[in-house]
């Protein structure tokens, strides 16, 4: 959904749906990413980046242009939040991208002992299914922040 702006947390009406009536998206869009997960009546738990709606070229074998998103928040996402055994190649992949590219774009520009911080909590997060924790514990064998 968009990001609002005075009248509601967001302004409905784009996103990802077969429905009808729908605004496609377009470039220069911002828009905000909220997967979660969501226990009936106990809680619910969300990570949320804005993201940036950009022209992504054609693919081959096809005359339509694409679009793609640009995450443009850049925080570390909470490790404690993380299960990496759950996760396939792709996931982890795209996680201990998404972290390093927030400890390249962020460290530069923070103190010293901020930095510090940074690097652990952007540290690789490494697959590890023998590590006896349940899901939601510390990934063993890399630097907790």
């Amino acid at each position: 959904l968009g990001v609002g702006c005075f009248l509601s947390v967001h302004e409905e009406a784009c996103g990802i749906s077969s429905r009808e009536g729908g605004f496609p998206f377009k470039p220069g869009m911002l828009i905000s990413n909220e997967p979660g997960f969501y226990r009936a009546g106990a809680y619910g738990i969300r990570i949320e980046n804005l993201i940036l709606v950009k022209e992504d070229g054609q693919r081959e074998g096809s005359s339509r242009k694409m679009l793609a998103f640009d995450t443009i928040t850049l925080a570390p996402i909470d490790r404690r939040l993380i299960e990496p055994s759950l996760l396939d190649a792709a996931e982890l992949q795209w996680l201990n991208d998404y972290h390093d590219r927030v400890y390249r774009t962020i460290a530069p520009l923070v103190e010293p002992d901020v930095a510090m911080w940074l690097k652990t909590a952007c540290a690789p997060l490494k697959k590890n299914l023998n590590h006896g924790l349940k899901p939601g514990g510390l990934n063993p064998g890399a630097p907790q922040p």
